[in-house]
């Protein structure tokens, strides 16, 4: 897909995992960004804790957590993806809030204490002294 083109508005079937090793279609990165049909997709409202490259232990448990619910979320039905005011981040990925019903499924982890509101960078997941 074209970074020009546009997602489907709703989803009505995809079956997430985890993303492993090699070719990834549709499986969860961790708790802000998963692939769907090939394409890399960043939630576009949220900050969730680093699992590749966290900081210390904590952020690790914190971000294993939010990515495991991040795949429940998004494996309980359909939803939607919503632009914003950015297409695409420096790294390419596709920024997108996702929606099921109305509300955002970003805001849902953040409310659960999984994740954080975006504000434009990321913040640390680790106590410091």
């Amino acid at each position: 897909m074209s970074p020009g083109m546009a997602f489907p508005i709703l989803l009505l079937a995809a079956t997430f995992s985890l993303c492993g090793d090699g070719p990834r279609n549709t499986c969860v990165v961790d708790g802000d960004t998963f692939w769907l049909a090939g394409e890399k997709i960043r939630i576009a409202d949220i900050n969730a804790p680093e699992t590749h490259g966290s900081g210390c232990p904590e952020e690790l448990a914190l971000g294993e957590a939010a990515t495991r619910r991040l795949t429940v979320l998004l494996n309980a039905g359909p939803f939607e993806l919503e632009s914003g005011a950015r297409n695409i981040d420096r790294y390419g990925r596709f920024l997108r809030v996702v929606t099921r019903n109305g509300q955002s499924i970003g805001a849902r982890l953040v409310s659960e204490g999984l994740a954080e509101p975006w504000r434009g960078r990321r913040s640390s997941w680790c106590a410091t002294d």
